[in-house]
């Protein structure tokens, strides 16, 4: 009666188990898809700004330059066109984060760092682990607590 009774527990158990692992597979892929829906919204808000700030940005450009360029020809000093040179790298860098290759190169980039270069990556002091995060919690609540007395 002792072995059926534990074989049945021992069934109970690997189903349990087999569940929970199910479970928590589920939860993690959860996780992981929300994590990259709010990166690929986060991106998008940046390329969306990338792309405001163009329009903005552009204008300016545009009527600084006609401006530049009229007052360098009535003044007759060619040193009025120099700011239009900067202005003009700027709004390169712009309309390439905001409708060029930017974001490609980017990725490209990072993809070269985190193959060759990984150790570039690494955190000061190492990843955090359960045992330091603990020790940090524990000294926070002790402090917290000597503070209140």
């Amino acid at each position: 009666m002792g072995f059926l009774l534990s074989k049945s527990m021992d069934a109970n158990l690997k189903k349990q188990q087999e569940f929970m692992l199910h479970n928590s597979r589920l939860q993690l892929e959860r996780q992981i898809l929300m994590q990259n829906q709010m990166r690929e919204r986060q991106m998008a808000m940046q390329i969306a700004w990338s792309r405001e700030f163009l329009k903005y940005f552009g204008t300016f450009f545009t009527l600084a330059t006609v401006g530049l360029t009229v007052g360098a020809i009535k003044r007759k000093k060619p040193f009025l066109f120099t700011p239009i040179i900067p202005l003009g790298f700027i709004f390169a860098y712009q309309m390439d984060s905001a409708y060029g290759t930017l974001i490609y190169r980017m990725r490209g980039e990072a993809e070269s760092i985190i193959t060759s270069e990984h150790d570039r990556l690494d955190l000061p002091l190492g990843t955090p682990s359960f045992d330091s995060i603990e020790k940090a919690r524990r000294a926070k609540s002790s402090l917290t607590s000597f503070l209140e007395k």
